[in-house]
């Protein structure tokens, strides 16, 4: 059983970790960190000049922008600058109307908007962003996390600076997780405690049928209601799971005009952590405690993972978000916490290695084979088949499990992380 001090600094992770965001968070933090800059300048600025990261610029060259139509970091500038409120962080372009588009097209004509490769050492998520206009210059900085601004200034007088070398993009942690500290939070916590956790249900559920509706992105959640893909996979459970995860990543990454919640900065890892997760429980008459504590496993689960892995990686994102929901669909079919740590080494085992390649429509593709995967390992843990400490990556604890993928992803990988960006930006 889990100490009061501990379940409480658990419980502040969750809210800190697991919030509302509009449209893929990358592009949308460049557009926070804008907005900032705009506030800090205190007019309408002639210039924007945005330098980034590789891996922010990575994820925010092909997705689409809120609202708008349009993909990439232009218009999400623009827009940051026309009606962005820092105020409202990853929800920052709620208020884009198809007049600040036109407007923040016509920015983008007269070359308002400029965009740049970050040089010399800087943290693996970094957004610096300088706005000027009439002389005065304005300059704000995201490092580490997508709403953690470190640094802000107008002309030359320093408003805030808590710049510090971060190796490797890790963050300060408010307390060291282990699967079985997930575990124990997630089963023993007082309920009521947790019932925050099913926002995440009623935003992301929203998002997938909304999608289911329209025509997002691949339309690959839809696809996987057509007669073609039923006649071959059967109108089951299975297929309902991959349909609305696959649904909620198209219209995410199509630019819908809705907030998703997130988890450790990504959208598509909240997506993954949960519509499994809730449409398992929903079709399988779960009851209410049950969900709640299956979808707190879950998200818990990619927090656990994401802390050693770091916010952005070589890594794709819906490695670590579908072994959550893996976990999650393990407890719901009355698996203990062996059965939980037996469907992580499956899950590690299956997809070590799948890199992303930035955020994009297609990323509806690769959640699907992770979540295809979550199952496949879950129904393995609880035939108490699994992968064992002589195969591969894996070894017998299941922690020392997840810390050889998370090395992986976060170390290992930075010369794939290179060459993919490389391949990007010279297409």
């Amino acid at each position: 059983m889990l100490q009061e001090d501990c379940r409480k600094q658990i419980a502040a992770l969750i809210r800190r970790e697991v919030v509302p965001a509009m449209g893929c968070t990358e592009p949308v933090a460049v557009s926070l960190c804008t907005a900032k800059a705009v506030e800090l300048l205190g007019t309408e600025p002639e210039r924007i000049e945005a330098l980034l990261s590789p891996n922010v610029l990575k994820n925010a060259m092909g997705v689409g922008i809120p609202g708008t139509g349009m993909i990439g970091l232009p218009i999400a500038i623009a827009l940051g600058a026309i009606v962005g409120k820092s105020e409202y962080q990853l929800e920052v372009l709620k208020d884009t109307t198809p007049e600040a588009v036109a407007r923040g097209r016509e920015w983008i004509d007269q070359g308002r908007i400029g965009v740049g490769l970050k040089e010399g050492g800087c943290d693996i998520l970094y957004i610096e962003v300088k706005a000027s206009a009439q002389g005065h210059t304005a300059t704000a900085i995201i490092s580490g996390a997508h709403t953690n601004f470190v640094y802000m200034s107008k002309d030359q007088g320093v408003l805030a600076d808590s710049r510090t070398p971060v190796e490797g993009g890790a963050e300060c942690k408010d307390i060291e997780l282990n699967l079985r500290m997930v575990w124990d939070y997630a089963t023993t916590s007082p309920v009521e405690e947790l019932e925050y956790i099913l926002q995440a249900r009623d935003l992301n559920k929203a998002v997938a049928e909304e999608s289911l509706r329209g025509e997002w992105g691949h339309c690959l959640g839809r696809t996987l209601r057509s007669k073609t893909n039923l006649a071959m996979m059967g109108d089951s459970t299975f297929a309902h799971i991959l349909s609305y995860t696959s649904a909620a990543c198209d219209a995410r990454m199509g630019g819908a005009q809705m907030p998703v919640m997130s988890n450790s900065g990504s959208g598509n890892q909240g997506i993954s952590a949960t519509l499994p997760v809730v449409i398992y429980a929903e079709e399988k008459g779960h009851n209410h405690e049950q969900l709640v504590r299956a979808l707190t496993l879950s998200h818990l689960t990619v927090i656990y993972i994401k802390q050693s892995l770091g916010r952005l990686s070589a890594l794709c994102g819906c490695v670590v978000a579908s072994t959550g929901s893996s976990c999650g669909i393990t407890y719901l079919m009355g698996g203990g916490y062996d059965e939980v740590a037996m469907a992580v080494k499956n899950m590690v085992a299956t997809l070590t290695g799948m890199v992303c390649d930035g955020a994009k429509p297609s990323c509806a593709l690769k959640v699907s084979s992770g979540v295809s995967t979550a199952i496949m390992s879950a129904v393995m843990a609880m035939e108490h088949h699994g992968v064992t400490g002589l195969e591969g990556v894996i070894d017998d604890d299941v922690d020392k499990s997840i810390h050889n993928l998370t090395t992986i992803g976060a170390r290992a990988m930075g010369e794939t992380d290179r060459m993919i960006l490389d391949i990007m930006t010279h297409k």
